[in-house]
């Protein structure tokens, strides 16, 4: 599977909320680092901040642009309210072995009424 066809089906899979299939499109040792936390490690790790974080909020990724080099896919996203942010996957043998994502998260928070750190 190409980066761009993988970062397809993990948007499919967000926006459908299933945290399962998420998390079996990580490697058993995937780190997934989202900037504004620490870094992940493992498929456990990484279903349970997905079941968490769909817990606290309504979120849907609208795909703004995908692209791709080599091992790497880069997907540019929005939300219906306007926040956007960018996810880098490192893909091997058809699996995520590496995401970093940066989003404003302050900027989440509120317009979700979630608690401020």
């Amino acid at each position: 599977m190409t980066p761009k066809e993988m970062i397809n089906k993990w948007v499919k899979l967000f926006n459908q909320k299933d945290t399962a299939g998420l998390a079996n499109l990580y490697a058993e040792d995937a780190i997934n680092h989202q900037v504004v936390t620490e870094p992940l490690v493992g498929r456990d790790a990484i279903r349970k901040m997905f079941e968490n974080e769909m817990a606290k909020a309504e979120m849907v990724c609208i795909i703004e642009n995908i692209f791709q080099d080599s091992e790497w896919g880069i997907l540019e996203w929005r939300d219906p309210l306007g926040l956007r942010g960018c996810g880098f996957f490192k893909i091997q043998n058809n699996l995520i072995i590496f995401q970093r994502g940066y989003f404003d998260q302050l900027s989440f928070l509120r317009q979700h009424n979630l608690p401020m750190p």
